[in-house]
């Protein structure tokens, strides 16, 4: 080969086969980091076992001696569909901020140059995150009769799927998040900004009945809000409790004294999910 002679490179065309095969290894690598990092998985069970096991024991300490309606359900059977919810949310939002991680280090823009749309890095990463965050939620699951819920394989089932789908919604406002943010340490101050107040206006500590107007209206426009309430709804459904119990511990949610079908709350999840995740993509196009 003289001087003069250019060597061609090919690169292959963008194609649906493999953006597919990128969501696909985007995922993979979410298992893989989620599994060899066990010390993130055991820091991300603490806070939600600390929650059921010793805010659960003592509120309901606490309901019995006082002049609570407790009745016949234990607090820790209230409180666990919130911890479940808390417990993929953390996880989700977590597997989100590995893109900030991804940029500081340069892997993020090897992706980006890649023969393939960025939407799939995006699907990629917020499929790998609800799936990362749901697995951590089944660890969950496994501690529900500590809790008094019954080990029903249609429940658990139905509860992972519910899991899933809220997962998949904070991963993409995660992802959305990560796509402008260029540190860890923003990127945890916001995510701490944004869960903290999204958690307790969520139902996931106390029933959304019986609020101040301010405080109801808050909880009515928290998107979390129609994650756990499903969760709540599917955990009750398997107990057998008194009407008056019901009422008070799993009221639903109410738009001007309208019950909303937990169908609506689902679809609403969804329908979140895949927006935050569109402007994911759209943030992804327009950035570096």
């Amino acid at each position: 080969m003289t001087a003069h002679e250019i060597v061609r490179v090919r690169v292959p065309e963008r194609s649906v086969r493999h953006d597919l095969r990128a969501v696909k290894i985007v995922l993979h690598r979410e298992l893989i980091r989620f599994w060899r990092d066990r010390i993130r998985m055991v820091s991300n069970l603490v806070q939600p076992v600390l929650w059921l096991m010793v805010m659960g024991t003592g509120l309901s300490n606490l309901m019995a001696t006082g002049s609570g309606p407790a009745g016949d359900v234990d607090l820790k059977t209230f409180i666990f569909p919130g911890v479940c919810a808390m417990s993929v949310m953390f996880t989700a939002m977590f597997s989100a901020g590995s893109i900030v991680w991804d940029r500081e280090f340069g892997f993020l823009r090897e992706m980006l140059v890649a023969p393939i749309s960025r939407s799939s890095i995006v699907i990629g990463k917020c499929v790998g995150g609800a799936l990362v965050a749901t697995l951590q939620g089944a660890v969950i699951l496994a501690l529900a009769g500590l809790a008094g819920i019954p080990y029903d394989p249609l429940l658990l089932l139905e509860l992972l799927g519910l899991m899933f789908l809220g997962a998949f919604a904070l991963t993409g406002f995660g992802v959305m998040l990560a796509a402008r943010i260029k540190s860890m340490q923003s990127f945890f101050g916001v995510m701490q900004m944004a869960l903290m107040p999204m958690m307790f206006l969520s139902g996931t500590l106390f029933p959304l009945n019986g609020l101040p107007t301010w405080l109801s209206v808050l909880t009515r426009f928290n998107p979390l809000t129609y994650a756990v309430d499903p969760l709540r709804q599917a955990v009750f459904a398997h107990l057998d409790v008194s009407p008056a119990i019901e009422r008070v511990y799993n009221p639903g949610v109410t738009w001007n004294g309208w019950q909303v079908p937990v169908w609506l709350e689902i679809l609403l999840v969804l329908v979140m999910g895949f927006v935050l995740m569109g402007v994911a993509i759209l943030e992804f196009r327009r950035g570096d």
